[in-house]
């Protein structure tokens, strides 16, 4: 099957993409799912579901491209029963294939599915819970593994006030054949209505919905294919959660093109990367024209290194390895050169590592690196990156070219903090995107979408720009011969091992956890390490307290931090009443008492 030939349908004579009135990620999937059957190809592998609880060495379900389709049509038919068009349907349960049933599921029914996790996950109750409320759920969806811890969180609310649980794996196929594709209603434009609500996985008491419409999807997917020019046949070995954007739409991605899903869990993945280097390697009865692509953030790449490589290199065989995305932290050098050495002479291609850039509300991509300069880096002088401007220097701080913009998006740097002009290459400024692909707002939030969502755009550089709906993205780039460079971020976010924090929720935590803390006295702040950011907490003494508490306290605050967000900070500093930095409204001053951080740090290491 040709991708690009089909897909080549949905762009106009302009070259700008055409989506056919009413058109929506099922539509798309079942026009490709016509195709395959009309191939004789309904009975090739779609999903491989792994579960490593029971064997170390993995137990597998496969599900062909006619299974997987009857499942999602199951999970439709019953969900029409007992929901209503745009009601929202919360996807509990950890990764398999009944989550993505259930997601698809939802869409082919017309509902609004939310992307959630098992409730057994640790560190999440309040998001969940916060997510549960904002979303307003009346029916949940889960699988026979997850069906009980579901049901032990709804158990305290009365009857009344529970959702409806929905469990995949006890719905009947002979279900597909009440199925019924929902009809477009006159006058409403199908494009603009909401497809399904990502939330963003930071802030537990505020958590934000973001409005993926079924636009913003499909441009999304078609962009995705331009910039990587998927060839099929392909497999996907994805252990990416579910309920992450990036993890949620790659997996769709291989079920909605019906090639070979190989699907897992994070702590799969963590108690043996191996289990994800095997599935990037070729199989004795692979296609000999197979192509692998594959996402995961950098953690991954060092991690695999160190505990996946081999002693011989012809353990494994990377030939058909044509993508690895690396996105969802920061790109390191250290980590890219680790993978390289481990796995470079067992056939893996330097190239097929590609650094990226998105963002829930560009529903997932914003820019890959097209080049064969690819993991470019570059180091940067420290001084200059602090006034705003990207210097190559050697010796600076290295970066990571995330390449350059999807096709059918419009992306500018701009000056946030004065003119809100585009700036020219090589300044500093906030990453703007305008497009198809972007969501259509926050759920319930219209302040924070106007702020979002709805920018001016000043004085451009680029012809042709858009001056209204630009959606700022809070990190702040730059571009330079051609690639984009993330610098910062606006909005202080800790992103460690993949996965988002707000710093006020870890301040939070830090002040609940030991009375030695001084009130509203902390900052919680990201700093880069050799492969991963590395968290830092910097706290004032309580009023009355001495030095001799800090060791018990520090102890109270890790195990706290550790328990309720999943990640360990690495230093812990604690200071006299006044010692952290603010501004002059007496906000704490995160990036002031980061740069003051790195500073003092990088001088002790003279």
């Amino acid at each position: 099957m040709d991708l690009q030939q089909l897909t080549a349908q949905f762009i106009g004579a302009d070259g700008a993409i055409a989506l056919p009135e009413h058109f929506t990620l099922p539509r798309l999937a079942e026009m490709l799912y016509q195709a395959h059957l009309e191939a004789g190809k309904g009975d090739a592998v779609n999903i491989r579901d792994w579960d490593f609880s029971s064997a170390p060495d993995g137990e597998v379900t496969t599900y062909t491209r006619t299974e997987v389709n009857t499942r999602i049509k199951a999970v439709a038919a019953r969900l029409a029963q007992i929901g209503q068009p745009g009601e929202r349907v919360a996807i509990m349960a950890a990764n398999s294939a009944e989550y993505l049933f259930g997601f698809m599921g939802a869409l082919y029914a017309g509902l609004v599915p939310v992307p959630l996790y098992d409730p057994n996950e640790p560190g999440h109750e309040g998001h969940l819970k916060a997510v549960l409320d904002d979303a307003a759920v009346r029916v949940v969806v889960t699988n026979g593994a997850g069906a009980a811890a579901v049901r032990a969180h709804f158990a305290e609310l009365p009857a009344a006030e529970r959702p409806r649980i929905l469990v995949v794996d006890s719905l009947p196929d002979s279900l597909a054949e009440s199925w019924q594709p929902i009809a477009p209603v006159d006058g409403e434009d199908t494009g603009a209505q909401v497809c399904f609500l990502q939330y963003t996985s930071g802030s537990t008491r505020n958590p934000a919905g973001v409005i993926i419409t079924n636009e913003a999807l499909v441009t999304d997917v078609l962009q995705i294919n331009e910039a990587l020019q998927f060839t099929t046949p392909l497999r996907i070995p994805t252990w990416l959660p579910l309920h992450h954007d990036m993890g949620v739409i790659v997996a769709v991605i291989g079920v909605v093109l019906g090639q070979e899903l190989e699907l897992f869990a994070p702590r799969d993945f963590v108690q043996q990367p191996k289990r994800w280097v095997e599935r990037l390697s070729r199989r004795e009865d692979d296609p000999q024209d197979l192509h692998i692509y594959s996402c995961i953030p950098n953690f991954a790449l060092d991690l695999s290194a160190r505990y996946a490589a081999p002693a011989d290199p012809s353990e494994y065989d990377f030939s058909a390895v044509d993508c690895i995305i690396v996105g969802s932290e920061s790109v390191t050098k250290p980590g890219v050169d680790a993978f390289i050495e481990a796995f470079g002479a067992s056939g893996l291609d330097r190239t097929v590592l590609r650094p990226s850039y998105g963002l829930a509300e560009t529903t997932l991509l914003v820019a890959t690196d097209r080049t064969q300069d690819r993991p470019k880096f570059v180091e940067f002088d420290r001084d200059a990156l602090a006034d705003g401007r990207a210097v190559p220097a050697d010796g600076g701080v290295p970066m990571a070219s995330n390449g350059q913009p999807v096709k059918w998006m419009h992306f500018a740097i701009v000056d946030t903090e004065d003119t809100r002009n585009e700036l020219p290459e090589g300044e500093i400024g906030e990453i703007w995107v305008n497009g198809g692909n972007v969501a259509a707002g926050y759920l319930d939030r219209p302040e924070e979408t106007e702020a979002t969502f709805h920018n001016t755009i000043g004085e451009t550089l680029q012809e042709g720009l858009p001056r209204d709906n630009w959606c700022a993205t809070g990190d702040l780039g730059v571009v330079l011969d051609g690639h984009l460079y993330i610098t910062g971020r606006v909005k202080d976010l800790v992103v460690v091992a993949g996965r988002n924090h707000y710093p006020q929720d870890i301040e939070a935590t830090v002040m609940e956890a030991s009375d030695h803390v001084r009130t509203d006295a902390v900052a919680a702040f990201a700093v880069p390490g050799d492969d991963v950011e590395r968290l830092i907490i910097l706290a004032e003494r309580a009023d009355g307290a001495d030095a001799d508490g800090d060791a018990a306290a520090e102890d109270a605050i890790r195990s706290a931090v550790t328990t309720n967000h999943g990640v360990s900070p690495e230093v812990i500093e604690f200071t006299e009443p006044g010692g952290i930095a603010r501004s002059s409204a007496g906000k704490i001053a995160r990036r002031v008492n980061a740069k003051r951080f790195t500073e003092r740090e990088h001088a002790g290491s003279k």
